[in-house]
């Protein structure tokens, strides 16, 4: 039927097969999909989620550390001795390079450095490293600046910023005493000394840099911004600005700094200046006014992080340039000695200044002879000739009556055998022997003959530059000593506070002025009498009181029969010379050691002092003295003796 035809239905079962196939083929689709979304899920929610948790922030949002500028250190007048300029540099965020290795090389390519040298500067970023800015280069180029700028995009987890950067202004010889910066290591901040401290942070490594850290510091500001993917600044959120660190005041006068280092320099400039160290004090309050050390060495050079080529090349040198000869540098003080054992002489009532010693030459002690550097001899000599010729007969017999110590008790009275407390890292004690040291250190008894060694300051005596400097200072001070200090006072970076460092009161050693006084007269002779062994310390229209020195690096007999330049220079003497002026009224005090000079102090040291002394006079102008004569009973001397008295001492 045609009705039929029309509602025909299909036979059971013909389409049911191909359908649930479909549906199972569907299901495993889904079923499989949903795995491995479970799996990526799973893979990142708790494997990675931690890190890309981090990473979508630091996308975002970023805080960054913004450096206090470091604080200036300046002289007494305020000119900048060290201060802080702006500086690009170079950072990798560890946990954005997609390729270290990659980027190391194209960063090396870029600013001219190995990749192995990038790579070591990271480390093992590990953990909170990740994240941590690493420094690479800390004062960009403007060359090199614009390659790394021109590949940022190509080189995720690369940033530049600017950064204060650590500058020193001119005066290369201040170098020890302003010290050096540098990145913190890890013992510093695994001992805790330094809170608040990360890795990466510079702090002050040596001399007033790390003596005074904690003024100099400043505080830390802070920045949030927005970045893009490659890290790109779109936005600042928030800012809080950094303060700078304190200003610190030093003592020093630059002019006299300037003065002392040009003194220590060869006249040939083909020829290297002379190595030794120089202090000059204001004898009135224990003021540094100046700090020599040669050779010296660019503080500039450890500002951004010294290479390892200069780092090897300056603790290989033989001349030691790191080394701040001005408070480390042990010596022994020679025949500068001599005025303190005058003293001792004088307050113990054995020595008669006026009495006439005669000096032959030579001095006998048991089957001992010990010589006078003059080996004719000096004659007949009171006091004041005895210091002005620099005779050493003379004060074999006085040491010998004094004892070593009783000489060791007014050395120690005038500061020497003791580190001064200069607020300088480094400083040694100097030694000032007795016999109780002796037993102690050695297990040996004292000798006789080692107290005629010490009466010229020779044997196991040893000073550094800044004694002898106190020690002379409190000569000028008439007994009175002040400690040496480097701090005249801090500012606020904005000049709003100043801070006054505590200082020591005057210590009244106890010695006898009359004793100073009268050797002060010797002093005075040494310099201004026409036989002196200082005369070329003298400065027109000032009326200076010093002692010159020299002190075996070894034995005469090592030496004897040979000429000054057939000595090899390790062996030659040290030149030393002690000064202050006015004589009557004291303004300055110094101290120069020359070292392996060959000549005494007279020919090498007390040049070299004059320079300094003629610079402050010049500057600060006080009237001329009157001409001082000192009768000392020698009558006129051709000059030539004269010249090879002063080559001697």
């Amino acid at each position: 039927m045609i009705g039929n035809v029309e509602g025909e239905s299909r036979l059971p079962g013909a389409d049911e097969a191909p359908s649930e196939l479909r549906i199972g083929l569907i299901a495993v689709i889904m079923l499989a999909a949903f795995a491995i979304f479970v799996v990526r899920l799973f893979q990142l929610q708790i494997v990675e989620g931690a890190d890309l948790a981090s990473r979508s922030e630091r996308n975002s949002v970023r805080t960054l550390r913004l450096e206090a500028p470091r604080g200036d250190i300046v002289d007494r007048e305020g000119r900048v001795l060290a201060t802080t300029r702006p500086a690009f540099r170079v950072r990798v965020i560890p946990s954005e390079l997609r390729s270290p290795e990659r980027a190391y090389r194209v960063l090396g390519e870029l600013i001219g450095r190995d990749k192995g040298e990038l790579a070591e500067r990271v480390g093992d970023p590990r953990g909170r490293r990740r994240f941590q800015p690493v420094s690479l280069e800390t004062d960009l180029s403007h060359l090199q600046r614009a390659r790394v700028e021109s590949h940022r995009y190509a080189l995720p987890g690369v940033v530049t910023d600017m950064t204060p950067r650590r500058h020193y202004v001119g005066v290369r010889s201040a170098a020890h005493l302003l010290g050096s910066i540098g990145e913190i290591d890890a013992e510093e901040l695994g001992r805790g000394a330094l809170p608040r401290y990360h890795p990466g942070d510079v702090v002050g490594k040596s001399g007033v840099e790390h003596r005074q850290e904690a003024h100099l510091r400043g505080k830390l500001g802070g920045r949030n911004i927005v970045v893009d993917v490659a890290g790109q600044e779109i936005e600042i959120i928030d800012e809080v600005q950094p303060v700078p660190g304190g200003r610190i005041f030093l003592t020093i006068d630059l002019d006299l700094q300037n003065a002392a280092e040009a003194a220590f320099r060869s006249e040939d400039p083909a020829t290297p200046g002379h190595r030794g160290a120089l202090v000059a004090i204001d004898p009135r309050n224990g003021e540094v006014l100046a700090m020599v050390s040669e050779p010296a060495y660019d503080p500039n050079s450890f500002a951004g992080g010294i290479d390892t080529k200069t780092w090897n090349d300056l603790i290989s040198d033989d001349s030691r340039p790191l080394q701040n000869r001005a408070v480390s540098g042990q010596y022994p003080p020679g025949s500068t000695y001599k005025a303190v054992v005058a003293v001792a002489g004088i307050s113990e009532g054995i020595l008669d200044p006026d009495e006439k010693v005669f000096c032959p030459g030579e001095y006998r002690l048991g089957r001992h002879t010990y010589r006078c550097w003059k080996r004719e001899g000096h004659g007949e000599v009171n006091l004041d000739q005895a210091v002005l010729g620099s005779c050493d007969v003379y004060f074999y017999k006085l040491g010998v009556e004094l004892g070593v110590d009783k000489i060791a008790h007014y050395a120690k009275k005038f500061g020497l055998g003791a580190p001064t407390g200069i607020e300088l890292q480094g400083e040694m004690p100097g030694l000032v022997p007795t016999r109780e040291w002796k037993e102690r250190a050695r297990g040996e008894r004292w000798l006789k003959g080692e107290t005629v060694s010490a009466s010229i300051g020779q044997g196991f005596n040893l000073t550094t530059p800044l004694q002898l400097a106190q020690a002379f200072a409190t000569f000028a001070n008439g007994g009175r000593l002040y400690r040496p200090h480097l701090i005249k006072h801090i500012e606020a970076w904005d000049g709003s506070a100043r801070e006054y460092p505590e200082r020591h009161l005057p210590v009244d050693t106890g010695i006898d002025p009359r004793a100073i006084e009268r050797v002060r007269q010797s002093l005075v002779a040494t310099v201004n009498d026409p036989q002196g062994t200082g005369r070329r310390a003298r400065v027109d229209g000032v009326v200076v009181a010093g002692k010159t020195g020299t002190s075996q690096v070894v034995r005469l007999e090592q030496t004897e029969g040979l000429k000054d330049d057939e000595i090899p220079i390790r062996y030659r003497d040290h030149a030393l010379f002690v000064a202050f002026a006015p004589a009557e009224a004291p303004e300055i005090a110094l101290a120069v050691v020359v070292e392996h000079a060959g000549k005494g102090g007279g020919a090498i040291a007390a040049p070299i002092a004059q320079k300094v002394l003629a610079a402050y006079f010049q500057k600060h102008s006080v009237k001329p003295e009157s001409e001082l004569t000192v009768n000392v009973g020698v009558g006129s001397s051709p000059e030539v003796v004269a010249q090879r008295e002063v080559d001697q001492e």
